[in-house]
């Protein structure tokens, strides 16, 4: 797992302006959305902000300033598990989507887990029953 301290993620309250400019600085395409005391609140993806902007359109990307992350509706879940789950849930669940947020009894966001560190640890574990 990758804790919360070491990814970029975005709370509910940031414009989407300077979630844009983490998207484009990390070259994220989903990043996880947090409340202000850290709840997990769901994922926001680059095709999120694609429709938003579609469907609302601004004169200028000044006006990206003025509308709150947590008002632009997300089209996919990116379901979180919680830490005490077994490797079948965070498997089962990370076939549906790039990474795997984890939460604890809470909801409080603790890290995530990729889908390339699970393909990476079920390849390196497939190697040692060899």
């Amino acid at each position: 797992m990758t804790p919360k301290s070491q990814i970029k993620f975005c709370d509910d309250s940031m414009s989407i302006r300077q979630v844009l400019e983490i998207l484009e600085y990390y070259r994220y395409t989903t990043i996880p959305l947090l409340t202000k005391n850290g709840k997990y609140k769901g994922s926001i993806s680059e095709g999120d902000l694609l429709f938003y902007l579609k469907n609302h359109p601004f004169k200028s990307i000044e006006d990206f300033n003025n509308v709150n992350i947590g008002d632009v509706q997300r089209y996919k879940s990116y379901l979180p598990i919680t830490s005490h789950e077994d490797m079948s849930n965070l498997i089962i669940t990370c076939t549906n989507q790039n990474f795997v947020p984890i939460v604890d009894d809470s909801t409080n966001f603790i890290g995530i887990v990729t889908r390339k560190s699970i393909i990476n640890y079920l390849y390196l574990n497939s190697n040692k029953e060899e």
